[in-house]
């Protein structure tokens, strides 16, 4: 599959649509919000890559400016996936199975196949263009337990100019021939990767554990003492996804308090900590998090589509700790974060919960940005931001036509107090056929 082309649109250019971006958290349930940050009919400039600030589109820009025009489009940040499996494309859409048999089934097979030099390369090209064309200019991965694998996908993520966290994942017990290591090899692996691609570019090194049951201590104490020796680093790892899985963790750790407890025993909880799912948490769990400042990669379609369970995301929120959004392709059946945030919905009304449009985009751009303490760079159009842009269609077909239709007649004279609605329906209607435009820090792709 050939690359998506890129190309600089211009040292200065603007984008003109309807900018929607946050300033901050929007509030649980609240359909109006002094977080959101509406400007219809304006400019984003651009400059060398970097946002420079707005313009209302009544005021000319002068002839150095490059115009790029998307009247009546919402013009967003790129999104930001904070779980997700690249070598997984292959198994997208698998049937029948809950998470630990899924794994043996379609996951295994398909990562090692990742060992292969070529295989690897392809498919980190054709993960991230398949990234780019659903909106995701950011994103956190797991690749496969192979060097080879997390050395593609940086190579191609910086060819790419993409804000990509990734790393080798860990295995050392538990998985089949072919996608083991060992605690000494992996610690080499790790560093070689580490020195090689960790804040180079736009790149940022993982240690990435599977999961608990799939390293031993021996294995978890390395990537804990990983973590304490390169603090830069951030840590990916799932926790607590599938009820048979706690009970495999409770039977392979019987000292530890819980599943989130292997983790901390091993030094792995820290404020670049990404951990998956965390369905089956308690309060005792949750104030850890907290207090060690990791985040949740929530997960919905992954969920929904295993059987895992409802996250109860209002009380990570009440307990002050950080929500983020993946798509967890492939558990996850769309790369599209709007399909996810789409499923987020559905999932928190079964739990009685209305989750906003504003709660669930904040999560996949400004609010994963802060979490991973990168809101200098990605999730919002402050000044100083770089160029991560996406420019989409309000409705494609006659059916979301139809309700954007009808949502603007509401909106006719109440612009701020409806613009909900709006938004609501286009997140809920709308997927990777909206996309109109797609930049990576000022680049055309």
């Amino acid at each position: 599959m050939p690359s998506i082309t890129q190309s600089r649109v211009a040292d200065r250019f603007a984008i003109r649509g309807d900018l929607l971006d946050f300033t901050g958290a929007p509030e649980w349930g609240a359909t109006e919000s002094s977080a959101v940050r509406y400007l219809p009919d304006h400019w984003l400039l651009i400059e060398n890559g970097v946002i420079v600030g707005t313009q209302a589109s009544g005021v000319p820009l002068d002839s150095t400016w490059t115009k790029h025009h998307n009247p009546g489009c919402w013009v967003m940040p790129g999104f930001i996936d904070t779980h997700v499996h690249s070598p997984q494309l292959d198994v997208i859409a698998s049937y029948g199975s809950e998470l630990l048999d899924w794994l043996n089934t379609y996951t295994f097979p398909a990562e090692r196949r990742y060992a292969d030099p070529e295989q690897s390369r392809l498919g980190a090209a054709r993960f991230l263009d398949a990234l780019l064309a659903h909106g995701t200019t950011s994103a956190v991965v797991f690749p496969t337990v192979h060097k080879v694998s997390a050395d593609d996908l940086f190579a191609a993520a910086a060819e790419r100019g993409m804000r990509l966290i990734a790393g080798k994942v860990l295995m050392d017990r538990n998985a089949p021939d072919g996608l083991r290591d060992d605690v000494a090899q992996a610690e080499r692996d790790c560093i070689d990767l580490i020195d090689k691609w960790h804040s180079k570019h736009r790149l940022a090194y993982a240690v990435t554990v599977r999961f608990a049951p799939t390293s031993t201590r021996a294995q978890l104490a390395m990537a804990g003492a990983l973590c304490a020796a390169y603090p830069g680093t951030y840590m990916q790892t799932h926790v607590a996804e599938n009820r048979a899985e706690v009970q495999w963790v409770r039977e392979l750790f019987p000292t530890a308090r819980s599943y989130l407890d292997v983790y901390a025993q091993a030094g792995l909880l820290n404020p670049r900590s990404v951990l998956a799912h965390g369905i089956w948490l308690d309060d005792a769990d949750r104030a850890v998090l907290q207090s060690s400042g990791a985040q949740i990669a929530h997960s919905p379609s992954s969920n929904l589509f295993l059987g895992s369970g409802l996250f109860d995301w209002r009380a990570a929120e009440a307990a002050g700790v950080a929500v983020s959004v993946g798509s967890d392709v492939g558990g996850g059946t769309s790369l599209s974060m709007q399909r996810t945030l789409a499923d987020a919905y559905k999932l928190q009304a079964m739990a009685g919960q209305r989750l906003t449009a504003w709660k669930a985009l904040h999560a996949a751009t400004l609010g994963a940005a802060q979490a991973l303490g990168l809101a200098h760079e990605i999730g919002s159009f402050s000044v100083g931001c770089l160029g991560d842009v996406c420019v989409w269609d309000k409705a494609v077909g006659p059916v979301a036509l139809r309700r954007q239709e009808v949502a603007e007649m509401k909106n006719s004279g109440a612009v701020v107090s409806n613009l909900h609605e709006q938004v609501f329906a286009w997140m809920t209607l709308s997927d990777e056929r909206n996309l109109r435009a797609c930049f990576v820090a000022g680049v055309a792709v």
